[in-house]
């Protein structure tokens, strides 16, 4: 079953059909071509070895899918005869960004909220553009697997995984590229080294799509004769010979194959023995030929256009199961992205306050009540505020590196890869509903919503079917032909009629019995049984002992049973994550509490150590520890909000209910036409505060640049 967890209640299969039909009629009537045929030529940023194409308009969403044309129906005839063998059309990739993420541009600065970011993954990002792009592909096979064709080339299923980014480290693993996955080498391997299952195994079916074949031949010929009996005296025969066969082969889904011939021929001749010239001769032959033990059945000869149909709905699954793990990925980029920009903040309070004491002990070593060794002390821990700043801004600077390239689609634009992000949103420790539920309900929400589960159910589906397949393919092959034809012959007598019958001592007079029939006649003679050819025949194939069957037939049965072993793993596995995952939420918000509570004592420690300081009764020594102190307790609570917010993030995707809780309907998404940020719960708007921005690298090329160019102030040299 096919479970969309959107808004609609409708298949996404179902209402793509429907979504292209209405697009397609609506076009016809209307005289106008597709959307994406009509964009002016723009020149877009072109792969590297190829040349620029043209884009569509930028107002659309970026690699909207044509739902104009559904590709598992082929090309019809009207109003294009040559349509079904012309090559087809499908619109180049646009490679700009879409309207949204200009629109958050202000003042130079991007301000993102996590709703606009996801927003802006399901725009501009690459993972799910390539994925969304297999739906059209699981569509080409259920084209084919329609057709009769042997076998289907399959649907990728492994998830596209090249955006960077994904966790709260401020530098992450690159991820593989399209369909990237880890997988298990095996030691013994077939033909080319792969190991194959034994999909597709078993009787190939008829081909259902009619086969028209035709032969027109104008023949002239000259047979020099070596023996003058045969050819009455004649040194050589003069032949010419027009021939014009058509034949129709097609196939049908119960194991039967239809096959029409219609042969004729005009041949005129000078040769004595022939009594016309020209001949005219047809022939015609319908012959019904059925399957009866292996082949037989709408089931076996049926059963690619079902698994099709399944990959179709893996397809679906996996685009869906795509959204899931991107939408996470984004959130763990825009959480350590907040992350960084709260260190940046920390850093830099860090530093005013160092820098604040150093000044306040320069004072006091100037009247005489402050050690020389305490304004060493402040000065230090000044430069290391300083230096630490600095690693600070360069994370967070490539934090919004990682952001914008998973939702942007062009970094070229200088605007765009200069303006630094500001994130708007914080994360909310306000319990959610599933923390409450129990262990039960939560493993049954799973099972009925994860994408994997529905994979493997399907899988376990088309497994099914391959073993009918092989199942049959051990029986002998009995099949039984029905035939009729006929031949009819006429045409003009020929004038070397007599001469042929003297010769053979008959009666020249006979010639007339022959009489002159035309191609009416020859063609009545097809359907009067004057020259019938009728009849039925059995054909019988028995392979002894019959061993590459039976290994089909065993290793299906086996790689069935591993089938269902492994969705029972499944199951135990999500149980597990989900026990796991509720547990770790549960700790992450104590783990929250604590990290508040540690950061306010140590905030109040600071302020009490700074007062005494000012009345004498401390020491500089004393207040760099408490800033310190202070300095780790924002570290402390910066991660642990970070983890919180990631971890409910991955329990929502081990649920499978990110879309419902966002309000993302899948079927838009997959049609590329998502136009309005989604409503993320469980958020709150960040706290008014200073914003910080990191330098880029460039900044800091030109600002040292400055100061090396900057002249030196002179000394005098002491004598």
């Amino acid at each position: 079953m096919l479970v969309s967890r959107n808004n609609s209640a409708k298949k996404p299969s179902t209402f793509f059909a429907k979504l292209k039909a209405a697009t397609a009629i609506s076009l016809l009537l209307a005289g106008t071509a597709p959307s994406w045929a009509q964009v002016p030529q723009q020149t877009a940023p072109a792969a590297p070895g190829l040349p620029p194409e043209p884009t569509p308009n930028p107002t659309q969403p970026l690699f909207m899918r044509d739902t104009s044309r559904d590709f598992s129906k082929p090309r019809g005839y009207w109003p294009n005869i040559v349509a079904p063998y012309s090559p087809t059309t499908v619109p180049p990739a646009n490679f700009l960004n879409s309207v949204q993420l200009d629109n958050l541009v202000k003042n130079g600065k991007i301000y993102l909220s996590l709703g606009d970011a996801v927003l802006l993954a399901l725009q501009n990002n690459y993972d799910i553009a390539i994925q969304r792009l297999n739906l059209d592909i699981a569509d080409t096979d259920l084209l084919r697997a329609r057709s009769g064709a042997a076998g289907i080339a399959g649907v990728p299923t492994g998830l596209v995984t090249g955006t960077q980014g994904g966790t709260t480290a401020s530098v992450s693993s690159v991820g593989g590229g399209p369909g990237g996955g880890s997988s298990s080498s095996v030691a013994g391997t077939g033909p080319g080294g792969l190991s194959i299952s034994t999909n597709g195994s078993g009787p190939t079916p008829e081909n259902f799509d009619p086969v028209l074949t035709g032969t027109v031949e104008i023949n002239h010929a000259v047979q020099p004769q070596s023996s003058p009996i045969f050819s009455g005296g004649l040194p050589s025969i003069n032949q010419n010979t027009n021939t014009y066969n058509f034949s129709l082969n097609k196939g049908f889904i119960t194991g039967t194959n239809m096959l029409v011939a219609f042969d004729n021929t005009r041949t005129t001749t000078d040769n004595l023995f022939s009594f016309f010239s020209p001949a005219l001769q047809s022939s015609f032959n319908f012959a019904l030929t059925q399957h009866l033990l292996q082949g037989f059945g709408t089931g076996v000869n049926g059963r690619f256009i079902v698994q099709a149909k399944n990959d179709r709905r893996i397809a679906d699954s996996v685009f869906r199961q795509q959204l899931l793990y991107t939408i996470n990925q984004v959130e763990n980029i825009y959480w350590g992205l907040v992350s960084a920009y709260e260190d940046v903040q920390s850093k830099q309070h860090a530093l005013d306050q160092s820098t604040s004491l150093e000044k306040d002990d320069e004072k006091q070593l100037q009247i005489g009540s402050m050690a020389p060794l305490d304004v060493v002390n402040a000065k230090s821990q000044m430069s290391s505020d300083q230096q630490a700043l600095i690693a600070s801004q360069n994370t967070l600077e490539y934090q919004q590196l990682v952001m914008k390239q998973a939702i942007a689609r062009n970094l070229d634009d200088p605007a765009l890869a200069n303006a630094p992000i500001v994130p708007a949103d914080r994360v909310s420790l306000a319990e959610t509903p599933e923390e409450r539920m129990s262990v039960d309900e939560l493993v049954r929400e799973a099972d009925a919503n994860r994408p994997d589960v529905e994979q493997a159910i399907l899988t376990l589906r088309i497994d099914e079917l391959t073993l009918k397949g092989v199942k049959n393919g051990l029986l002998p092959t009995l099949d039984v032909e029905a035939f009729y034809g006929a031949s009819g012959l006429g045409g003009a007598v020929s004038p070397n009629c007599p001469k042929a019958l003297a010769s053979f001592g008959l009666p020249p007079s006979d010639c007339t019995l022959l009489g002159n029939t035309g191609y009416g006649t020859v063609l009545n003679n097809l359907v009067n049984s004057s020259g019938p050819n009728k009849g039925v025949e059995f054909t019988m194939n028995i392979p002894i002992r019959n061993r590459p069957a039976q290994a089909a037939e065993e290793r299906s049965q086996i790689e069935y049973r591993k089938a269902q072993m492994v969705l029972q793993q499944l199951y135990i596995q999500i149980r597990m994550n989900v026990i796991s995952q509720q547990y770790a939420l549960t700790n992450d918000r104590a783990a929250v509490n604590s990290a508040i509570s540690n950061h306010d004592f140590n905030q109040q420690s600071l302020d009490a150590e700074v007062k005494k300081l000012h009345l004498g009764a401390s020491t500089t020594a004393n207040v760099l520890v408490q800033q310190k102190g202070l300095a780790a307790a924002d570290a402390q609570l910066i991660a642990a909000r970070a983890r919180y917010a990631t971890d409910r993030a991955a329990f929502e995707e081990t649920l499978a209910s990110t879309l419902d809780r966002y309000g993302i309907s899948i079927v838009d998404a997959a049609t590329g036409q998502v136009h309005t940020a989604p409503v993320i719960p469980g958020l709150e708007p960040a706290q008014a505060g200073p914003e910080v921005t990191a330098p880029t690298q460039q900044q800091q090329l030109q600002k040292q640049e400055q100061q090396q160019t900057q002249p030196q102030p002179q000394t005098t040299p002491q004598r």
